[in-house]
């Protein structure tokens, strides 16, 4: 199962993606991929280890004054059929 985090602050929006296996690394690598390609902003992404064997995706973008990276995160979220953010 893929946990989603979202904080936001002025100017600043991240979306962060743990998952737990090779199967869903690979899905959610391959999708952000995709879906940010079809954007004009870019963000910032890097990927983190964390307890329990699980990795986590760090998507952030900076200078987001008009909170453009809304709908990438929102598409990103629907297509992992993500249904909960904290």
């Amino acid at each position: 199962m893929i946990d989603a985090e979202f904080r936001s602050e002025e100017r600043f929006s991240r979306l962060s993606l743990a998952y737990e296996c090779d199967a869903e690394k690979d899905a959610v690598k391959k999708l952000v991929e995709t879906v940010v390609s079809k954007y004009n902003i870019q963000p910032e992404i890097y990927t983190t280890k964390v307890s329990n064997g699980k990795e986590v995706m760090v998507i952030e973008y900076h200078d987001d004054i008009h909170r453009e990276s809304g709908p990438i995160f929102d598409e990103i979220m629907k297509s992992l059929d993500i249904t909960v953010c904290s």
